[in-house]
């Protein structure tokens, strides 16, 4: 079973904005450490390499099945495979070392959006598409349309493996809450009538926070939504009132959820995965509900495949082998994991039967009927882009976190 995403959670969105102030006072390497070009990587290797794989967004836990079945199918193309983890915001100084050094030791990356920023703002990335379009074929039409959406914001440095819808949703406790708010003024009126009984976490470093705070201009009617500088102004608005009566800001989602659980707090706001993993993991009591606001939006996540610049040819060969291998639909089944990216396969025609029996266990335990509806009804929008998620969070931080 899954471990609940701890370390991403922790660092999710503020590693946007570390990124920016890394590229901003470090020498980011040239082109030239991508010494490889895309015509003299090999089908295959020439004979089976190790691939020494860093995972920055708790991903393995959705994909290492995948990695370790490519591995016992290919040992002519795979002879070993390492993991290593480490906080997203190490990342760049880590490719950056091993490129400047000369010894591109780190084969492959896992990453969010976080990770995928810095990387493209720093140069440490080679491109995959359209470079390697011919070893990913159909990539685009195989992608449920708000992956390939997610897709598009890698710019071709990054292939998007797992996806979900994310939020924002309300988790509340019905001993405590008789009847969950539906729109965001409700929301705002219970906190009113309960101070400190709805929490929220930093949305910087919380995927449910950021996920509520991209949510809120869709629901609130704002100008334009993906334009957090000139176009929230009744976001803003809301979320300097909504402060006046929530709990202190948590600083990372576990911690929402741990008040949830031992009753702090009567409401949190959620995701998929943060409503269902927890649960499943016993963190959070299996009797807490989930609440959709009316005419939500869906804003999504994704995490990626990443290829650092200066690898070797026949590494570049494996990496990309293994991608295509990732996103068959019987592999992606096994993004379904515990919940952790609910629902988490990025390609079409992944369902629940084709998981490992104990994802489906899990899921038909602590999973909510009423997603597969909500999923299907409601629009999908992408996160925010890296420049416009740092924007958001600066003005949150200053206009209503300081408040606190």
């Amino acid at each position: 079973m899954s471990t609940i995403r701890r370390g991403r959670a922790a660092v999710l969105g503020s590693v946007a904005a570390l990124a920016l102030a890394l590229s901003a006072c470090a020498g980011a390497p040239s082109d030239d450490t991508d010494t490889v070009s895309s015509s003299k990587v090999p089908d295959k290797p020439k004979k089976a390499v190790t691939l020494n794989i860093l995972d920055i967004a708790g991903n393995l836990q959705l994909t290492k099945g995948m990695i370790e079945n490519f591995a016992k199918a290919n040992p002519d193309v795979v002879s070993k495979v390492t993991y290593a983890t480490a906080p997203a915001p190490d990342m760049a100084g880590k490719l950056k070392a091993e490129q400047q050094g000369g010894s591109s030791t780190t084969s492959l990356v896992l990453s969010g959006t976080d990770g995928l920023s810095a990387g493209i703002q720093q140069k440490l990335l080679r491109k995959i598409t359209p470079d390697f379009d011919e070893r990913l074929p159909g990539l685009m039409d195989n992608y449920l349309e708000p992956a390939a959406n997610m897709q598009k914001l890698a710019d071709g440095y990054g292939v998007a493996v797992v996806y979900y819808p994310s939020g924002p949703l309300m988790e509340y406790n019905p001993a405590k809450v008789k009847t969950a708010p539906k729109t965001p003024q409700e929301l705002l009126d219970y906190a009113k009538a309960h101070p400190g009984k709805v929490q929220y976490a930093q949305p910087a470093n919380s995927g449910p926070g950021r996920t509520f705070l991209m949510g809120l201009p869709y629901l609130l009617g704002d100008t334009d939504p993906k334009d957090p500088e000139k176009g929230w102004d009744k976001t803003w608005a809301y979320l300097k009132e909504l402060g006046k009566y929530t709990a202190d800001y948590a600083s990372g989602t576990t911690e929402t959820m741990k008040n949830l659980a031992d009753g702090t707090v009567d409401i949190v706001l959620s995701t998929t995965g943060w409503d269902i993993n927890p649960r499943a993991l016993g963190t959070v009591p299996a009797d807490m509900k989930i609440a959709a606001f009316d005419n939500m939006t869906w804003v999504s996540d994704a995490q990626y495949v990443l290829i650092p610049k200066g690898v070797s040819s026949d590494v570049v060969a494996a990496d990309l082998a293994l991608i295509k291998w990732m996103l068959k639909p019987d592999q992606q089944a096994i993004a379904y994991d515990s919940g952790y990216f609910y629902p988490g396969p990025a390609v079409k025609d992944v369902d629940l039967s084709m998981a490992p029996q104990a994802s489906q266990d899990v899921i038909k335990r602590f999973g909510r009927p009423e997603y597969d509806a909500l999923i299907a009804d409601n629009p999908v929008q992408t996160s925010l882009p890296s420049a416009q998620q740092v924007a958001a969070f600066d003005t949150w931080d200053r206009e209503v976190g300081s408040q606190k």
